[in-house]
């Protein structure tokens, strides 16, 4: 074999030595059941700050598009960042999962290879074998092509962290599950606010046409000699104050459509109208105790809790593993000879039981730490389960009392209405003057904006119930009366 071609065997063996040193230096991962204490978890939830924005953007199109409160969710659940973050956590768990299952199964690996020799006997201290002239033999040919297989055949650390794993990978799922509930929470408000924004728009356009009326009656009857200069100046500064409160209004419903688009994947540009107006409807029939009941057997937080604290129970075990005995066995076949035709089959198996008899307390301390984190996880499991109940009455509580504003609101509206309705009479017969006009389509405005608050918090109270209740995918139309 010829300088030049013994030099790029060479080459290629070091630049493959080097490329495999990156991998290993990039992404160590190490099957040896006692390079770890504890199951590897997944990374921290996702903060919630996610949700208010959009991972994937859908192009603008063409027109106005028309979207309901299930759409907007629809979108949500396919671009909403929060959740879409959440699912790569998902795909993390599952796949170190993966990989600490990847210790328990075979391990099967096969190698061929032709090697050319000449060595020195003398070198070695091997005396020439008679009719030998030179120390130097050679050159000679070896061919070796061979399969092996490594097999753990007991290991409890190992098998205490697979299962470990997996109640990791529940927990993402349910992370997952919870993201969802949130994306409705989160797109529902929003959808929410922006009716509101669009209410509040409404009702100040109308409260502006109102003035602009009495403006203009003002100064009819100013024409007339019937009123005073300073009604019509009154009427005027109320007109204007009301036109201000429209623009106001305007920006901050374009301004909250925009928002509502992050969440969901629109482009801020396009534009869209709400078909769901959400209107006030009765909260459905609902017993408190069965709806608690219900929430520990649904809420995906809650179940994640239960499945981390199964967790850190598996990896106790997995750390009391350490310390007993290990079985492995290895085989190995093959054909090895001067070539491939003239080869033979060579063979070797092997068991073995590897025993820890002194591991200088690290056995004891990884079971001390993993006490310690099941300790806490159960905890934070207990404070979990009190946590679902407080929210789950809190938010029964919410939506009682908005109820009840709702429906005081909606009083004050009518009272204003006819309050304004007298106002204008008296003022159009000369009975009084525009100040309790003025003072009258005050107290519509004020009215007007109670109510439309008072419709807002009670379906945010509502959302909030049914996410409470790990039933906001699946209930919101119900609760909320929509379409």
């Amino acid at each position: 074999m010829g300088t030049r071609a013994v030099q790029s065997i060479l080459f290629l063996f070091l630049a493959a030595v080097s490329a495999v040193a990156q991998l290993q230096g990039t992404a160590p991962v190490s099957t040896n059941s006692e390079s770890q204490v504890v199951p590897l978890s997944v990374t921290q939830p996702v903060s919630q700050d996610a949700f208010t924005g959009s991972g994937t953007v859908d192009k603008p199109v063409a027109g106005v598009i028309q979207l309901s409160l299930l759409d907007a969710i629809d979108r949500g659940f396919k671009h909403n960042l929060g959740l879409l973050l959440s699912a790569q956590q998902s795909e993390e768990a599952r796949a170190l999962h993966r990989r600490q299952l990847s210790a328990t199964l075979p391990k099967v690996s096969g190698d061929a290879s032709e090697t050319l020799n000449q060595i020195n006997l003398a070198a070695f201290g091997i005396p020439l074998p008679a009719g030998l002239k030179s120390p130097v033999v050679g050159p000679f040919a070896v061919f070796d092509a061979h399969a092996g297989m490594t097999e753990t055949l007991l290991d409890f650390n190992a098998i205490n962290k697979v299962r470990a794993a997996a109640e990791n990978e529940k927990v993402a799922r349910f992370g997952l599950q919870d993201a969802r509930e949130l994306v409705v929470l989160v797109v529902g408000n929003e959808y929410l606010l922006t009716i509101e924004s669009a209410a509040r728009l409404e009702t100040t356009k109308a409260q502006l046409a109102t003035a602009q009326t009495i403006f203009h009656q003002a100064e009819d009857l100013k024409k007339a000699g019937v009123s005073a200069g300073i009604d019509v100046l009154r009427a005027q500064v109320q007109m204007q104050g009301q036109q201000q409160r429209v623009l106001a209004a305007q920006n901050q419903y374009e301004q909250q459509k925009m928002r509502l688009a992050r969440t969901i994947g629109l482009p801020v540009s396009q534009p869209f109208e709400l078909t769901d107006k959400v209107p006030y409807a009765p909260l459905p029939q609902l017993n408190l105790e069965e709806a608690l009941a219900r929430a520990y057997l649904r809420r995906p937080e809650y179940l994640a809790g239960q499945s981390r604290v199964r967790a850190a129970e598996l990896a106790v075990k997995a750390a009391r593993g350490e310390a007993l005995p290990t079985v492995q066995v290895n085989g190995q076949v093959g054909r090895v000879g001067p070539a491939p035709g003239s080869s033979e089959t060579t063979y070797s198996l092997s068991a073995g039981i590897h025993v820890p008899v002194f591991q200088g307390g690290k056995v004891k301390a990884d079971v001390a730490q993993a006490e310690a984190q099941l300790r806490e996880s159960r905890l934070q499991h207990e404070n979990l389960r009190s946590r679902v109940e407080f929210e789950v009455r809190s938010a029964w509580m919410d939506v009682k009392s908005s109820d009840e504003q709702v429906g005081v609101a909606r009083q004050q509206v009518d009272l204003a209405n006819e309050q304004l309705k007298e106002a204008q009479d008296r003022y159009s017969a000369g009975v009084s003057g525009s100040l309790e006009v003025v003072q009258a389509q005050e107290a519509v405005a004020g009215a007007s904006e109670s109510y439309i608050q008072a419709l807002y918090l009670n379906n945010v109270a509502k959302l909030s119930l049914v996410r409470s209740l790990g039933q906001a995918e699946q209930q919101t139309r119900t609760f909320l009366g929509g379409k």
